[in-house]
């Protein structure tokens, strides 16, 4: 039954504007309006949460009831509208799970969560469910809470699938174990569990009891098709940067585990983890575990001023034109010579016919900028004939690229 208490009597006052916003079937099947009003309802409640936390907190809430059925009809196969609502999800959850608030007011959240986690059809809230011992703010809620959960879980985990079945409380009830300290159980549970989402929890729980070794075991003999290695990797190598072994660390997991979107990110977050290794090194190895995709490294060579290694990963497989031009344009004064090469590069390749949505005037910049440094370097003459050569290696093959280096050539 709702509190009556002037927190509640509070929060029921407060007039948030998403809740109209947010009504049942809200949007049609386009997902833009709808992702902008879910950003607007967190820009809200984390406004309320800089004046008062435990106001912003039954705004959360009163936002994870009401997403779900105002977003039914949204055309989520683009996944756009899933990473927003997944991004509203971490954010409220840590606002709830850090709000001030008592024993009876989290208890009625956490009701009022679990039940609109339970009608979440699309679904769109499943993650509420990986915070829930951090909602419990507390050991003893979330033993509540898991000795609540505990025998559906079992149940739903039951190695007979025949007698298994779905349970949409089967994360919450396992991080509740692990938030409670009942680390014994929550492994004894997933004992016969091969699905790696539920497993890493026994393997977090062994880790939490010092067992290091036996939780890297559980991890590796974890992998398979449908296991996340690079997940399978950050735990492994996390296991072992908090016990100091980063060399170990390094050498099993760290290359693979910080794998990032951009090949420059790869490299930042392997170098900012482990400060003790040469930058030279780094990317020593980094050029090893991904073979064929050499050239692809050659920005974050130059971002660490590996000049002279740059330059050879870039001649062995193609790198973007663009990002070579940029380079020699960029280089020409203060290094000359790497500046040239570089230039050299994004000519070989563009005559080579890499690259996507090559212009004439790329190709004008491209060798601008190789002559520009070929002048500093003090070997205009040899670079002239470098490219006549280049483009003489396709004497058959008229293109856009050689039109526009042959005009260059034939007018110095």
């Amino acid at each position: 039954m709702p509190s009556t208490g002037p927190m509640m009597a509070k929060a029921a006052a407060h007039k948030w504007g998403f809740r109209t916003r947010l009504r049942r079937h809200a949007f049609g099947w386009r997902s833009p309006p709808a992702i902008e009003r879910v950003k607007e309802a967190v820009s809200e409640i984390r406004k309320a949460a800089r004046k008062d936390e435990t106001l912003a907190a039954e705004g959360a809430v009163l936002f994870l009831e009401k997403v779900s059925p105002a977003l039914e009809h949204v055309d989520s196969s683009s996944g756009a509208i899933g990473t927003a609502v997944n991004n509203a999800v971490t954010i409220l959850a840590d606002i709830i799970a850090t709000a001030p608030a008592d024993d009876k007011t989290r208890e009625e959240w956490l009701e009022r969560l679990f039940e609109a986690h339970a009608a979440d059809q699309i679904p769109y809230i499943e993650l509420l469910s990986e915070h829930w011992g951090e909602l419990c703010a507390s050991p003893e809620a979330a033993s509540r809470w898991a000795d609540r959960l505990t025998n559906i879980t079992r149940q739903a985990l039951h190695p007979d699938r025949t007698l298994s079945g779905h349970f949409h409380g089967t994360s919450a009830c396992l991080n509740s174990l692990y938030s409670a300290g009942r680390h014994d159980e929550l492994i004894a549970l997933l004992e016969n569990e091969g699905f790696w989402p539920f497993k890493r929890r026994a393997v977090r729980a062994l880790l939490a009891q010092g067992r290091r070794s036996e939780a890297i075991r559980l991890a590796e003999s974890s992998r398979d098709p449908w296991a996340s290695d690079i997940d399978i990797d950050r735990l492994c190598e996390e296991a072992l940067l908090s016990s100091g072994l980063a060399d170990e660390a390094y050498r099993r997991y760290g290359l693979r585990a910080n794998r990032a979107g951009t090949y420059v990110g790869w490299f930042r977050a392997v170098a900012k983890k482990y400060p003790h290794k040469k930058p030279a090194e780094i990317l020593d190895d980094l050029v090893a575990v991904s073979p064929g995709e050499e050239g692809k490294w050659f920005a974050a060579a130059k971002e660490a001023k590996l000049f002279r290694e740059a330059i050879p990963l870039v001649n062995r497989t193609p790198c973007s034109s663009q990002t070579l031009s940029r380079a020699a344009r960029d280089f020409a004064e203060q290094n000359a010579v790497f500046a040239l090469e570089a230039g050299m590069a994004a000519l070989r390749w563009m005559v080579e016919g890499y690259g996507y949505d090559i212009t004439g005037l790329d190709v004008d910049r491209a060798f601008s900028y190789t002559m520009k440094a070929a002048q500093n370097a003090g070997c205009a003459d040899e670079t002239r004939r470098r490219i006549v050569h280049l483009v003489a290696r396709k004497p058959t093959e008229e293109s856009l690229v050689t039109e526009v280096l042959g005009r260059h050539l034939r007018h110095p």
